[in-house]
């Protein structure tokens, strides 16, 4: 795939689209790619790939996609035409935040795309709205390993890290046996809790921390101890990166309420401090947890970190199926004139959902959810 220096010679005559793929990668997002682009082709459309998301599209870095280049790249990680986080509406510089939509308006009308494809989660819908504000067709794929876009089932990627978490806490199993310890494995997820309640239920993890709901380290400890009474001594403790306690919550909650109700900039600047300290605490609470159960059970107390393992290798046979489906589909909406849009899942059923109902919209846990309530069934500890 060699990047093009101009425009496809035929792109006045054909229909041409732009695609690009931002925020973390995920697996299944070159199965993506693929889809829109065979389809498009087939379509007899010229296809273009901006590199490094919304970044590429910025600096004009883009490459023709022709049917050679989407050979062979189903089953590979990641995504092919790479990716950043640029925030277009808000592009960070030396002398602060810069607002950088109309060179990227340029840049779509230069190539003259009747429609640009932007595949990411809550920060690229976040993105694709200010640029369909400026005026560009836009049509939206959800992906991200948490499942955290709303109006969707699934994601892209979500599949593949499940299936990378729960075969984590399988493996965990042996060593906290046969060490009688509690291992915390702490699993993606900062703001919705999907992956570390399906990997601790699928690994037959005995606690499951998400962040939906605040834990009690006491009845975490409890639960522990009840176990150790019964002759099991040891415990694996699905950890979302999220979680937190009731007290941190607390604090949290009270800090960003500060912030929403300051009325100077005193204040506001108070209340981001606040907020910024205990986030980078955050990143120290799993270590802390462990430290707190080794004190309170008086087992050996381990973290195991899988970090960016989660969302990297192979995709599974789900995630290559969703993004073909979505990829072709979202190629079907463009030949129907419908933008503004992210094609997502209800099911086994295709949707379209407006991406003004999307962005800013997280997907959470509900506390009535199956799968919850499937944990609290089988008596798994959730914290609380």
């Amino acid at each position: 795939m060699k990047p093009s220096k101009k425009n496809p010679k035929s792109s006045k005559k054909k229909t041409c689209i732009g695609v690009l793929t931002a925020g973390g990668d995920s697996p299944g997002l070159n199965a993506a790619i693929r889809a829109i682009g065979k389809t498009a082709i087939g379509k007899g459309w010229n296809v273009i790939g901006f590199r490094d998301g919304f970044l590429g599209m910025l600096e004009d870095r883009w490459v023709e996609l022709k049917k050679e280049d989407l050979a062979n790249i189903l089953t590979v990680g990641g995504t092919v035409l790479g990716t950043s986080r640029l925030k277009p509406h808000r592009m960070e510089t030396p002398k602060g935040p810069v607002d950088v939509r109309d060179k990227l308006v340029a840049t779509y009308k230069r190539h003259k795309l009747t429609a640009l494809v932007c595949i990411g989660g809550g920060g690229t819908h976040k993105n694709a709205l200010k640029l369909a504000e400026k005026g560009l067709n836009i049509v939206t794929l959800p992906k991200t390993i948490d499942n955290d876009v709303a109006h969707t089932d699934s994601t892209i990627g979500f599949a593949t890290a499940l299936e990378i978490a729960t075969d984590a806490i399988d493996r965990l199993h042996s060593t906290a046996h046969s060490h009688h310890r509690i291992i915390l494995a702490e699993i993606m997820g900062h703001r919705a809790g999907w992956l570390a309640m399906g990997a601790g239920l699928a690994g037959g993890a005995d606690v499951i921390l998400v962040p939906e709901i605040p834990y009690d380290v006491n009845k975490i400890a409890a639960a522990i101890k009840r176990r150790v009474a019964r002759g099991t001594k040891f415990s694996i403790v699905a950890v979302a990166e999220g979680a937190r306690s009731i007290e941190d919550t607390r604090a949290y909650e009270a800090a960003r309420q500060a912030g929403k109700s300051a009325t100077n900039a005193a204040q506001k600047r108070i209340a981001k401090t606040v907020i910024a300290k205990l986030d980078a605490d955050h990143e120290d609470n799993i270590f802390r947890l462990a430290r707190q159960l080794n004190t309170l059970t008086g087992l050996d107390s381990r973290v195991s970190i899988l970090g960016y393992i989660q969302r990297g290798g192979t995709p599974s046979h789900r995630d290559r199926l969703l993004g073909t489906r979505l990829g072709a589909t979202c190629v079907e909406m463009i030949a129907d004139g419908k933008f503004g849009i992210m094609v997502g899942v209800d099911g086994d059923r295709i949707t379209t959902t407006p991406i003004s109902k999307v962005a800013g919209n997280l997907k959470t846990l509900p506390p009535d959810h199956p799968l919850i309530r499937s944990a609290r069934h089988l008596g798994t500890n959730l914290g609380d």
